[in-house]
């Protein structure tokens, strides 16, 4: 099997172009723009004219709008200037009010600072007063309350002391009574029963002076108790008052 011949035949672009012939002209060439129509020197003089002329017309317009125009802003600066110098006449009455009613303030302020540095003081004068009144009311309190229960305490103690003495002298009594009974007793009957009725009623004397004595010490152990119990809540109760006391303060 052979290759394929893919050669293509040579073709020469200049050749194909001179065997075409000229080409169509389609739109105006360099020589018809060369040969167009020029104006004259004198026309081009008649167009400048033209364009001054019209240049003029403009200038006058803006000169009459500028002149028109800075009439204008004159009377707005006018009246703006007018208006600024009433403001600043405004402002300056302003602050003169303000100097005289800062100065009343002043004064009214001092008056009112010593009518109060009076009247702080004279408050502060009847706040001591009034803090020593509740102090001396506190303390006679508290001393009418001790007062009170040693008093209470001392009562209680005397009608402890009175019934254990009514008591002693009841059962006294009850023993005399019963030693003079037996006595009588002893004389009537016969001699070996009276020793015996006298032996026996000298052990009851002695068993009744035991219980005197044994009763004594019982009181005086309770009285030192009760004094000491006393002692203990006096000392407690003075020291809630200065408490209290100290705290009011």
């Amino acid at each position: 099997m052979g290759k394929r011949d893919n050669r293509v035949a040579y073709m020469n672009p200049i050749a194909m172009a001179r065997a075409r012939g000229p080409a169509q002209n389609s739109g105006p060439t360099i020589q018809d723009y060369l040969n167009r129509p020029r104006p004259t020197w004198e026309e081009v003089k008649e167009q400048l004219e033209k364009k001054k002329k019209g240049s003029r017309a403009l200038a006058e317009f803006e000169e009459k709008m500028n002149e028109n125009w800075r009439k204008e802003l004159e009377k707005h600066r006018g009246k703006l200037l007018g208006g600024n110098e009433s403001s600043s006449k405004k402002k300056e009455k302003k602050k003169k009010e303000k100097k005289k009613s800062n100065r009343l303030s002043s004064s009214s302020s001092s008056s009112s600072s010593s009518d109060s540095s009076s009247s702080s003081s004279d408050s502060e004068d009847e706040d001591k007063k009034q803090g020593k009144k509740k102090r001396k009311k506190k303390y006679r309190s508290s001393r009418k309350s001790s007062a009170s229960s040693t008093s209470e305490s001392e009562s209680d103690s005397k009608d402890s002391t009175k019934k254990k003495r009514s008591k002693e002298d009841y059962e006294k009594e009850k023993e005399g009574k019963n030693h003079h009974r037996k006595r009588k007793k002893a004389d009537r009957g016969d001699g070996p029963l009276s020793s015996e009725s006298l032996s026996e009623s000298d052990q009851t004397e002695e068993v009744q002076a035991k219980k005197k004595k044994s009763n004594e010490e019982k009181e005086k152990t309770d009285k030192t108790k009760k004094r000491k119990k006393h002692k203990k809540h006096g000392k407690k109760k003075k020291k809630k008052i200065a408490g209290s006391n100290s705290d009011s303060e």
